[in-house]
């Protein structure tokens, strides 16, 4: 990544229009702290608290993950069937997208699932695939 964490972690917060109190809030994560990595006083935070700031900042904890540098293979490699699991899963249990539909007994094909998340990322405004 061309910037840091910390910019790209205060870049995160404020296109969720974010004060650092409110993403204390939504995250259980001292907004002093938010702002020390903001300003690069701190490093990247463990991978415990990146799961916390992604969903108050609405990414995927992989999103983030990959940003501190915590995992060196890209998501790319990963099979589409696994990337297209993962985002599904994500979209499904975001408590902010609800489309009013239930999801059949038997689940759903791969088309199914992708044109789902199509409809969340553009619901959303964010990119899972």
């Amino acid at each position: 990544m061309e910037r840091n964490f910390g910019e790209y972690l205060k870049s995160l917060r404020e296109r969720q229009r974010m004060s650092l109190r409110e993403a204390e809030r939504e995250s259980g994560v001292s907004n002093a702290y938010i702002a020390q990595i903001e300003r690069g006083d701190r490093p990247a935070p463990s991978p415990d608290i990146l799961r916390k700031l992604a969903h108050a900042y609405k990414v995927t904890v992989r999103e983030l993950l990959e940003a501190a540098g915590y995992l060196d293979e890209p998501e790319m490699k990963m099979p589409e069937e696994e990337l297209v699991e993962r985002a599904y899963r994500y979209a499904v249990e975001d408590p902010e997208f609800k489309m009013g539909t239930r999801q059949p007994p038997e689940g759903l094909s791969l088309e199914a699932k992708k044109y789902i998340i199509s409809i969340y990322e553009k619901v959303m405004k964010r990119k899972l695939l």
